[in-house]
């Protein structure tokens, strides 16, 4: 693996595990829904704040634990909805759409309560800004297969709780999606053999559907975005 001969060659870095951590503690601690400023100024100061390699490092997990809590919270509703009901639901990582389209109604979207207390539109949105600018350093901190695949996971999160979860696609919502494409396009450009795109980013390439952004203090719409044109722009290359 090209980014494991990186690290074991003379691409090797000097990682500090402390900063990382005391990174990880702050941002939980200043950061989030509780915070009382704008989330797009949260986002300028955590893209600040993770500089370097180890806020790379940082970055990456938080987009990792992010989708791995996601992907842990839609497990426990699916028992709990079988546990209840009978009724089974398949839950695939590749491809959270047949989910969502099956029982939105009868789902919580998840990214609004994680263990972790990272919040979309502020940690992770920054988290994912990171990684994407830092797209040609990836290799020298860490795999960037599995991580451009939790960056997938998390953009079918989000575009499923739209279309199916009733989650307001607000500036802040769009924003997040912006970042996850222009990340995805940026990491699949600095790798070797990038993988094939997963199949919930094909079924919206497939389509010009345009949706409604609205501010996020009251339901005036203020602009639109179009999921399958700003993924074909970015990730066709």
């Amino acid at each position: 693996m090209h980014w494991l001969r990186r690290l074991l060659g003379g691409g090797r870095v000097q990682l500090d595990t402390g900063r990382q951590q005391a990174l990880l503690r702050d941002l939980q601690y200043r950061y989030g829904g509780h915070a009382q400023i704008r989330f797009s100024e949260q986002v300028e100061a955590i893209t600040a704040m993770l500089n370097g390699d180890d806020g790379l490092v940082v970055a990456a997990r938080i987009v990792s634990q992010v989708a791995d809590e996601a992907h842990a919270d839609l497990q426990a509703q699916a028992h709990e909805i079988h546990r209840r009901t009978g009724r089974r639901l398949l839950v695939h990582r590749r491809n959270y759409r047949p989910l969502w389209m099956e029982a939105g109604p009868a789902l919580r979207w998840p990214l609004f309560t994680l263990p972790c207390g990272f919040h979309p539109y502020a940690q992770v949105a920054a988290a994912v800004a990171v990684v994407g600018s830092q797209a040609p350093r990836l290799d020298r901190v860490t795999d960037p297969n599995p991580l451009v695949a939790r960056v997938f996971e998390v953009l079918d999160l989000t575009t499923a709780g739209w279309e199916y979860g009733r989650v307001q696609i607000d500036t802040d919502a769009a924003a997040l999606a912006d970042r996850l494409i222009s990340t995805a396009g940026q990491v699949l450009a600095a790798m070797d053999n990038p993988p094939r795109l997963p199949p919930p980013v094909r079924a919206l390439m497939r389509r010009n559907n345009t949706f409604d952004v609205h501010d996020p203090t009251d339901p005036r719409t203020v602009g639109a975005i179009n999921l399958g044109a700003k993924m074909r722009e970015r990730l066709l290359v």
